[in-house]
């Protein structure tokens, strides 16, 4: 995208950036309307439908072309089965995280995946980073520790949705412009389609398969779940390319306050005063990261209108 992008452009930008983590935000209470299926088959419905729902904006969109293209690109198509891989990793655990009472958990690993994503730049990159980044990183880290020492717990389900999210990332910033939205979420769908249909079979000989057996309304929410999915993704993908990452890195913090909220608020998931400590640490480990993003994103600007000699 252009530095030089329209205000009408940029607050488009914003638009959907926003409304990609206000829906992300609600997604908790989404899944829970799906209770009692269980998280392996929604995110095997996920699958399904999400595939589904891709197929048919592609044939809207005339977008074939696009994925003959990445088809012939082997080394490219191995990229989407690996960021396939992660994004199932993802919304397994996520699913399991909301459906087993641990929402503000899940608020946790957002919170520190913008800190996760810069270390990946730091050590898969190569990228150098700014003084009060790795202030930042180092409170979250201390965060982390006190979670796991005062709580007495260790936080996977963070800690997996933060690592798995943020390679994610880092896989669709590695093939960039290549891969559009939708055809890399069809790519990625299709490629997990074996899991889930292997899921489905485990789930269906074990607890048995709920989709179309509990309610009208239930059914229509389960059919729904790959619009669920593949909206805000796309929404996302349109925002990205009209704003800079300066003001996508403070949108992002939407989602996981949103969950933490609805962890804490509507479900009353326990906080006692160690997690309280922790989340406060990593609140503050976030304030740290967005201080430096409003001062580069400043300097950024300032650069811009400096005059030519």
């Amino acid at each position: 995208m252009s530095l030089e992008a329209s205000p009408r452009t940029r607050a488009a930008g914003a638009a959907y950036s926003v409304a990609a983590y206000l829906i992300w935000g609600l997604l908790p209470l989404y899944f829970l309307l799906l209770v009692p299926t269980g998280p392996w088959e929604v995110v095997a419905a996920r699958v399904v439908f999400s595939l589904v729902f891709c197929l048919l904006l592609l044939t809207v969109a005339r977008g074939w072309r696009r994925i003959i293209a990445i088809i012939r690109q082997p080394r490219l198509l191995a990229w989407t089965a690996l960021a396939g891989l992660l994004i199932y990793v993802n919304w397994q655990v996520f699913l399991i995280g909301t459906l087993s009472g641990h929402v503000v958990e899940t608020a946790l690993g957002y919170f520190i995946n913008p800190i996760t994503t810069v270390l990946l730049g730091v050590f898969v990159l190569r990228e150098r980073i700014r003084r009060l980044q790795w202030v930042a990183i180092g409170v979250a880290v201390v965060a982390v520790v006190v979670i796991i020492v005062a709580y007495g717990s260790f936080p996977w389900i963070a800690l997996s949705l933060t690592a798995s999210f943020g390679t994610y990332g880092l896989i669709k910033k590695k093939i960039g412009p290549a891969v559009d939205a939708v055809s890399g979420l069809t790519l990625e769908s299709f490629w997990l389609m074996p899991i889930a249909i292997v899921q489905l079979i485990i789930v269906a000989q074990t607890t048995g398969i709920t989709f179309g057996t509990v309610s009208t309304w239930h059914t229509v929410l389960m059919l729904l779940a790959g619009v669920a999915t593949a909206v805000p993704l796309l929404l996302f993908a349109s925002g990205a390319r009209r704003i800079n990452l300066t003001v996508i890195g403070m949108i992002q913090f939407i989602t996981p306050i949103m969950q933490f909220l609805t962890g804490v608020l509507l479900l009353h998931e326990p906080m006692p005063p160690e997690r309280w400590i922790g989340f406060v640490i990593v609140w503050i480990a976030v304030g740290v990261f967005v201080i430096d993003l409003l001062r580069a994103g400043r300097r950024g600007r300032r650069t811009r209108v400096a005059p030519v000699a």
